[in-house]
Protein backbone atom coordinates (compact mmCIF):
# COMPACT_ATOMS: atom_id res chain seq x y z
CA UNK A 1 0.00 0.00 0.00
CA UNK A 2 1.23 3.07 -0.83
CA UNK A 3 0.60 6.62 1.23
CA UNK A 4 0.11 10.21 -1.51
CA UNK A 5 -0.33 13.30 -0.32
CA UNK A 6 -0.96 16.27 -2.28
CA UNK A 7 -1.64 19.46 -0.68
CA UNK A 8 -3.35 22.60 -2.85
CA UNK A 9 -4.77 25.24 -1.51
CA UNK A 10 -7.99 27.41 -1.58
CA UNK A 11 -6.81 29.37 -4.18
CA UNK A 12 -5.07 26.61 -6.30
CA UNK A 13 -8.62 23.94 -6.06
CA UNK A 14 -10.81 26.67 -7.22
CA UNK A 15 -8.47 28.18 -10.12
CA UNK A 16 -10.23 30.75 -11.87
CA UNK A 17 -13.64 30.53 -9.61
CA UNK A 18 -11.25 31.94 -6.77
CA UNK A 19 -13.26 35.36 -7.05
CA UNK A 20 -16.52 33.50 -5.84
CA UNK A 21 -15.34 33.14 -2.37
CA UNK A 22 -14.34 36.77 -2.30
CA UNK A 23 -17.85 37.53 -3.68
CA UNK A 24 -19.53 35.05 -1.14
CA UNK A 25 -17.12 36.58 1.62
CA UNK A 26 -18.47 40.06 0.23
CA UNK A 27 -22.22 38.45 0.10
CA UNK A 28 -22.43 37.59 3.82
CA UNK A 29 -20.41 40.20 5.24
CA UNK A 30 -23.25 42.93 3.67
CA UNK A 31 -25.95 40.50 4.70
CA UNK A 32 -24.95 40.21 8.49
CA UNK A 33 -24.64 43.89 8.25
CA UNK A 34 -28.15 44.00 7.25
CA UNK A 35 -29.22 41.41 10.18
CA UNK A 36 -27.72 43.66 12.57
CA UNK A 37 -29.12 47.01 11.44
CA UNK A 38 -32.68 44.96 11.37
CA UNK A 39 -32.14 43.53 14.70
CA UNK A 40 -31.26 47.15 16.42
CA UNK A 41 -34.53 48.17 14.69
CA UNK A 42 -36.84 45.53 16.44
CA UNK A 43 -37.26 44.48 12.45
CA UNK A 44 -37.71 40.97 10.99
CA UNK A 45 -34.33 39.58 10.24
CA UNK A 46 -34.78 36.99 7.70
CA UNK A 47 -32.42 37.69 5.46
CA UNK A 48 -31.26 34.39 3.36
CA UNK A 49 -28.40 33.98 1.76
CA UNK A 50 -27.49 32.56 -1.69
CA UNK A 51 -26.55 29.02 -2.85
CA UNK A 52 -23.12 30.36 -3.63
CA UNK A 53 -21.80 29.07 -0.55
CA UNK A 54 -22.78 25.33 -1.42
CA UNK A 55 -21.81 26.07 -5.13
CA UNK A 56 -18.55 26.81 -3.90
CA UNK A 57 -18.31 23.65 -1.59
CA UNK A 58 -19.35 21.42 -4.91
CA UNK A 59 -15.98 22.87 -6.66
CA UNK A 60 -14.02 22.74 -4.16
CA UNK A 61 -14.87 19.10 -3.47
CA UNK A 62 -15.04 18.05 -7.35
CA UNK A 63 -11.45 19.45 -7.48
CA UNK A 64 -10.28 17.45 -4.24
CA UNK A 65 -11.70 14.04 -5.84
CA UNK A 66 -10.11 14.77 -9.36
CA UNK A 67 -7.04 14.99 -7.80
CA UNK A 68 -7.25 11.62 -5.40
CA UNK A 69 -8.74 10.32 -9.21
CA UNK A 70 -5.21 11.39 -10.47
CA UNK A 71 -3.48 9.66 -7.72
CA UNK A 72 -6.00 6.75 -8.02
CA UNK A 73 -6.27 7.03 -3.75
CA UNK A 74 -8.28 4.75 -1.82
CA UNK A 75 -9.64 6.97 0.71
CA UNK A 76 -9.41 10.92 1.37
CA UNK A 77 -8.38 11.86 5.20
CA UNK A 78 -10.20 14.43 6.27
CA UNK A 79 -9.30 16.43 9.70
CA UNK A 80 -11.08 16.88 12.30
CA UNK A 81 -11.11 20.27 13.74
CA UNK A 82 -11.40 19.26 17.41
CA UNK A 83 -10.29 22.48 19.60
CA UNK A 84 -10.10 25.04 16.47
CA UNK A 85 -11.67 27.44 18.04
CA UNK A 86 -8.51 27.50 20.78
CA UNK A 87 -6.23 27.22 18.08
CA UNK A 88 -7.31 29.90 15.72
CA UNK A 89 -7.34 32.36 18.89
CA UNK A 90 -4.26 31.50 19.64
CA UNK A 91 -2.64 31.61 15.84
CA UNK A 92 -4.69 34.80 15.62
CA UNK A 93 -3.57 36.76 18.00
CA UNK A 94 -0.02 35.94 17.20
CA UNK A 95 -0.89 37.08 13.35
CA UNK A 96 -2.32 40.28 14.60
CA UNK A 97 0.70 40.88 17.03
CA UNK A 98 2.95 40.52 14.05
CA UNK A 99 1.03 42.83 11.95
CA UNK A 100 0.30 45.89 14.77
CA UNK A 101 3.29 45.59 17.49
CA UNK A 102 2.55 47.23 20.19
CA UNK A 103 -0.65 48.62 19.01
CA UNK A 104 -3.08 46.81 21.00
CA UNK A 105 -6.25 48.37 19.72
CA UNK A 106 -5.54 47.79 16.27
CA UNK A 107 -4.41 43.84 17.23
CA UNK A 108 -8.43 43.74 18.81
CA UNK A 109 -9.99 44.77 15.49
CA UNK A 110 -7.71 43.01 13.50
CA UNK A 111 -8.06 39.77 15.50
CA UNK A 112 -12.12 40.52 15.29
CA UNK A 113 -12.19 41.14 11.85
CA UNK A 114 -10.23 37.58 10.91
CA UNK A 115 -12.15 35.72 13.30
CA UNK A 116 -15.16 36.56 11.60
CA UNK A 117 -14.23 35.62 8.24
CA UNK A 118 -12.86 32.15 9.96
CA UNK A 119 -16.85 31.28 11.60
CA UNK A 120 -18.84 32.10 8.42
CA UNK A 121 -17.24 28.85 6.72
CA UNK A 122 -19.32 26.09 6.43
CA UNK A 123 -16.30 23.27 7.48
CA UNK A 124 -19.69 20.87 7.78
CA UNK A 125 -20.94 21.72 4.27
CA UNK A 126 -17.79 21.29 2.99
CA UNK A 127 -16.96 18.11 4.66
CA UNK A 128 -20.14 16.49 3.65
CA UNK A 129 -19.93 17.69 0.26
CA UNK A 130 -16.73 15.38 -0.45
CA UNK A 131 -18.18 12.35 0.91
CA UNK A 132 -20.94 12.68 -0.95
CA UNK A 133 -18.49 12.89 -4.33
CA UNK A 134 -15.30 10.68 -2.88
CA UNK A 135 -18.66 7.98 -2.32
CA UNK A 136 -19.68 8.56 -5.98
CA UNK A 137 -17.06 7.39 -7.40
CA UNK A 138 -15.62 4.53 -4.82
CA UNK A 139 -13.30 6.80 -2.57
CA UNK A 140 -13.48 5.82 1.01
CA UNK A 141 -13.10 9.08 3.46
CA UNK A 142 -12.06 9.08 6.52
CA UNK A 143 -11.35 11.26 9.78
CA UNK A 144 -8.17 11.96 11.48
CA UNK A 145 -7.02 14.45 13.92
CA UNK A 146 -5.53 17.68 13.00
CA UNK A 147 -2.28 18.43 14.54
CA UNK A 148 -2.33 22.05 16.07
CA UNK A 149 1.20 23.46 14.97
CA UNK A 150 3.30 23.28 11.52
CA UNK A 151 2.12 24.61 8.05
CA UNK A 152 -0.80 23.38 6.16
CA UNK A 153 1.48 20.91 4.19
CA UNK A 154 3.01 19.56 7.29
CA UNK A 155 -0.68 19.53 9.21
CA UNK A 156 -1.20 17.35 5.96
CA UNK A 157 1.53 15.13 5.95
CA UNK A 158 1.10 14.18 10.00
CA UNK A 159 -2.91 14.05 9.63
CA UNK A 160 -1.93 11.34 7.00
CA UNK A 161 0.86 9.56 9.19
CA UNK A 162 -1.74 9.79 11.91
CA UNK A 163 -4.55 8.18 9.88
CA UNK A 164 -2.42 5.26 8.32
CA UNK A 165 -1.20 4.74 12.14
CA UNK A 166 -5.05 4.43 12.71
CA UNK A 167 -5.51 2.33 9.79
CA UNK A 168 -3.02 -0.10 11.09
CA UNK A 169 -3.86 -0.66 14.52
CA UNK A 170 -7.63 -1.36 13.95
Amino acid sequence: MCSILAYRSVKQLLGENYNLLNRQRQQQQRLSHERHKAQKQNAPTSFGESELGQYIDRLLADAIIAIAKTYQADSIVIPKLRDIREQISSEIQSRAEKKCPGYKEAQQKYAKEYRISIHRWSYGRLIESIKSQAAKVGISTEIGTQPIKGSPQEKAGNLAVFAYQERQAA
